[in-house]
């Protein structure tokens, strides 16, 4: 099967990446379908921003979220408890109907040897979230990269997400959130712990 090459790779942060005719035409085609006019004033250049909107809200394919956690800090003058960011927002895109999730995401780790900078955590979330995604795999994405490169007692993630596949169509239930959980180490092991990390997580 034959790819195209990507249009993000070789250019420039400030060069708007070129889209193919057979992409917008693959718009056009869809804006045709669902009854509209691809060639009214209001459309004529939407396909071109659907398709740069959509490398955008996917550039987390090209990314390796785990380079951020590469440098860790080794004096923590003796700090051995729990590290916690929460409430981080996201957005992503589910994999079955390409609709929005929206959310919040709370990371916690349990330090061994090394701790990273905090900022990097939400990183790494974003890296994971910047792709087709259903919220599972991203919440056990996370954990795994945190446990991998950092080697921590314990990491904790917890998700809460809103479905626009679920708010906006289908049943359409506004105001409902889908929380996801995943537990390594410590966190699994030790009921103590984890009653503590979701405590923190929570609020």
């Amino acid at each position: 099967m034959n790819h195209m090459p990507h249009p993000l790779c070789g250019s420039s942060t400030d060069e708007k990446p070129f889209v193919p005719d057979e992409v917008q035409e693959a718009i056009r085609t869809l804006l045709r379908w669902t009854g509209d006019d691809p060639a009214r004033e209001g459309l004529v250049d939407t396909p071109v921003r659907v398709a740069r909107a959509w490398l955008d809200w996917c550039r987390g394919n090209l990314e390796d979220p785990g380079a951020y956690l590469d440098r860790t800090f080794d004096e923590v003058g003796g700090y051995d408890e729990i590290i916690v960011l929460r409430d981080v927002p996201f957005h992503s895109h589910c994999e079955h109907h390409m609709a929005p999730i929206v959310g919040k995401a709370s990371i916690a780790y349990l330090p061994k040897n090394r701790v990273v900078g905090i900022s990097k955590l939400a990183r790494v979330l974003h890296g994971y979230a910047a792709r087709l995604q259903v919220q599972e795999r991203l919440t056990a994405q996370v954990a795994q990269c945190i446990w991998d490169h950092l080697q921590p007692q314990g990491v904790a993630v917890l998700i809460e997400g809103s479905h626009g596949c679920m708010t906006s169509r289908g049943v359409q239930t506004p105001d409902v959130a889908m929380i996801t959980t995943r537990m390594l180490g410590c966190f699994q092991d030790d009921p103590a712990r984890r009653k503590e990390a979701l405590a923190l997580m929570r609020r």
